[in-house]
């Protein structure tokens, strides 16, 4: 019973993560078949042994993502990020944009002096001024957290 919430716990750690496998029954190897130390819920943990498979063991790309559960190009994709970012790198990336992409800094400097200027501009007023000046549609909250970041230290 304690392993079962040891398991449990460890999935939900996971999940948290972003690093939870959806497809932890595709994992066929036999790394991960009644082992305890290998967990084929643990997405980390397999592309890293479909990746040293191929590297060390010298086994066929479609071979390994197979018996991991990927398609050819997952692996492929799988060893640059971990050739770029080392473990780290196999961690999944949040889709979308990063960052305030149509906040550039060129737009943020118009921002920051516009409220130099006149302090009681609304953000609301500020999207229209930068859709009116640089005919990019932001808005208002976007450029408010944009203000706040800039607040931190």
């Amino acid at each position: 019973m304690a392993a079962d919430r040891g398991k449990e716990q460890k999935r939900r750690g996971l999940k948290q993560q972003s690093t939870l496998n959806p497809h932890p029954d595709a994992v066929t190897h036999a790394l991960f078949q009644g082992n305890d130390f290998f967990d084929p819920h643990d997405l980390l943990q397999v592309k890293y042994e479909m990746l040293r498979l191929v590297s060390v063991e010298k086994r066929p790309v479609s071979e390994a993502a197979k018996a991991f559960g990927f398609s050819r190009p997952s692996f492929y994709q799988a060893q640059v990020a971990f050739a770029q970012g080392g473990l780290a790198g196999l961690i999944p990336q949040k889709p979308g944009p990063r960052g305030g992409h149509k906040l550039t800094s060129a737009i943020m400097e118009f921002l920051v002096q516009a409220r130099i200027a006149e302090p009681s501009l609304r953000f609301e007023r500020l999207a229209s001024l930068v859709q009116k000046t640089f005919g990019v549609q932001v808005h208002p909250r976007s450029i408010e957290r944009q203000f706040l970041r800039k607040k931190k230290p």
